[in-house]
This record gives structure tokens, C-alpha cells and sequence, in this order.
């Protein structure tokens, strides 16, 4: 039988594994990148206020709490906005890959912010997803911009991934990500004010995008985030931003299916992914066996 150690660790794959299904989904609904954001959130927003008032959970904070709730929200709103954005300007196999860099952004906050001591296997782990990364971009240098948008994306991930795994050891999942979700569309709906997009054609759309955003944002936003930010309670940051790290593999399966010859890489660019799958396996057997699972 699973221990809840195992269970959550299992769990947290299958989350990213509806991330790699998320990049699929962003390429193609056709509406912009900060469009997508704002109705994805917008909803997901929605569904987990329905379920906070279904199961009448308390959503009162104190003013210390809110305000990291709002940062937390700007930092959603900037990762969704350039990770969407770096699916458009390259592809999505390019943009989910550089995000492996995540585990490296830990490691470094943790070290420059709290002066956490760097365990040897993280950074040797975290170094090799940099070489993993290195050969996917010697595999793709006409995709420079898409790969430098997503850098930034994967830093503003590392960041909220530290941020709810110290606000969940005192709240909730759920009513940490309807905060966080809220704050992350007022920020993007304060972007699309100042931009003069929020018109009456914003809200015109085919009904396969509507389609698609009604799935991105239950299942792949609502579910899959405050999933995310339960398991934190078992998994550290650094494993859940190393394991993110198969979310390349997955999504790229999925997006090759699906788009076919626009999505197929050089060798070098499938070595690169191949690196990034070995740390997250031995690192996931090196952390549960460092808890006694």
C-alpha cells in the first residue's frame, strides 16, 4: 500500500503531466498570450471560489498574509503572460524545455534570499539541467527569443513555488489559490486597461477557443493549481520545480501527436530532454529515500 509520502509525490506527476497538456492547449487557442491569461484565470478564479463556498471554508486573512498573496498573483500573472508568450514566438517544445531551468532558480533564491545551505545533489542535479538546456538551445538558437522569454517565465515559476511552500504549512490550498488567482487576474486586467485591449471585441471568440480555455482553465488552472499547491505540503520546492522538469516530455509528446512536423527537433534537442529526465528520476528517489519513504 502507497504511503501519503509516495501518494503525493505520484500526484504531483499527474499534475504535470495536465501542464504539458496546458502548452498544448495555449498553442492552440489563436487569442494572444495576455488574452488567454486573463479568461483562464478569470474562470479558474470562479470554480475555486465555488468550491471554497461549498465546503465554507474560511477565506478571512490578516493584512501580513494578503500582501504575500499579492505577490504571489503578480507573480502568476507575469509566468502565465511569458510562458504563453514563449509558446507563440518559438514552439512548444522549446518553451516547455528551457522552463527545466526551474530547479536552478530554487536552489539560487533559497541560497541568496534565505541562506538556505545548497545540498551537493540539488546543485549537481540543477547543473545538469543547465547542460540539458544548453544542447536544447544549440538545438534551436532561431527560437533566441522564445527561449529567453521562457528563462524569465521559469524564474517567476522557481519564485511563487517558494512562496506557497510557506504558505501552506498555515492555509489552506484552496484559499491560498483563490488569492493568489485573484490578484493574478486584477494584475493582468490592470495590464489590458492600461493597453486599451478591453473592448468589445476581447470578448468575441470561436467556440473551439472557447472550448479549449473552458478546459485550460478547469482542469489544467483550477484543479491542477490548487493540486500543486497541496502536495508542497510533502514535496519540497526544489523536487517540485526539478520533477516540473518532465513537464518538457510530456507536453512534447502531446505536442508532437498533435502538430506533427513543426514540433520534431534535432538529436540533440531529445538528448537535452533526456538529461533533464534522469535528474528528475534520481532526484526523486534520492529525496524519498533522504524522508525514509
Amino acid at each position: 500500500m502507497l504511503n501519503d509520502k509516495l501518494k503525493n509525490y505520484l500526484h504531483l506527476h499527474f499534475i504535470i503531466f495536465i501542464w504539458g497538456f496546458t502548452a498544448v492547449l495555449g498553442r492552440l487557442i489563436s487569442i494572444e498570450a495576455i488574452s488567454l491569461v486573463w479568461y483562464r484565470v478569470g474562470i479558474a478564479v470562479v470554480l475555486i471560489l465555488g468550491f471554497i463556498l461549498f465546503k465554507k471554508l474560511p477565506l478571512k486573512v490578516d493584512r501580513k498574509t494578503l500582501g504575500l498573496f499579492v505577490f504571489g498573483g503578480i507573480l502568476i500573472a507575469l509566468h502565465w503572460i511569458t510562458f504563453f508568450h514563449a509558446i507563440k514566438i518559438s514552439n512548444v517544445s522549446v518553451a516547455l524545455a528551457t522552463m527545466s531551468t526551474g530547479a536552478l532558480f530554487v536552489t539560487l533564491i533559497q541560497w541568496l534570499v534565505y541562506r538556505k545551505k545548497i545540498v551537493l545533489y540539488e546543485l549537481i542535479f540543477s547543473l545538469l539541467a543547465i547542460s540539458g538546456l544548453l544542447l536544447i538551445f544549440n538545438a534551436a538558437t532561431h527560437f533566441f527569443w522564445g527561449i529567453l522569454v521562457a528563462l524569465v517565465s521559469s524564474f517567476l515559476s522557481a519564485s511563487f513555488s517558494i512562496l506557497n511552500g510557506r504558505l501552506i504549512q498555515k492555509h489552506p490550498a484552496s484559499v491560498i489559490s483563490f488569492y493568489e488567482l485573484l490578484f493574478s487576474v486584477l494584475t493582468v486586467t490592470m495590464i489590458l486597461l492600461y493597453n486599451g485591449t478591453l473592448t468589445g471585441s476581447f470578448f468575441v471568440m470561436s467556440a473551439t477557443d472557447w472550448l479549449y480555455l473552458g478546459i485550460l482553465a478547469s482542469i489544467c488552472t483550477a484543479y491542477a493549481f490548487v493540486a500543486s499547491t497541496y502536495v508542497l505540503k510533502n514535496v519540497s520546492p526544489f523536487t517540485m520545480m526539478l520533477s516540473i522538469n518532465l513537464e518538457p516530455i510530456y507536453g512534447i509528446i502531446l505536442a508532437i501527436l498533435i502538430f506533427k512536423d513543426d514540433e520534431i527537433m534535432n538529436e540533440n534537442f531529445y538528448i537535452g530532454a533526456a538529461i533533464i529526465l534522469i535528474t528528475v528520476v534520481l532526484n526523486g528517489v534520492l529525496s524519498l529515500r533522504k524522508k525514509g519513504t
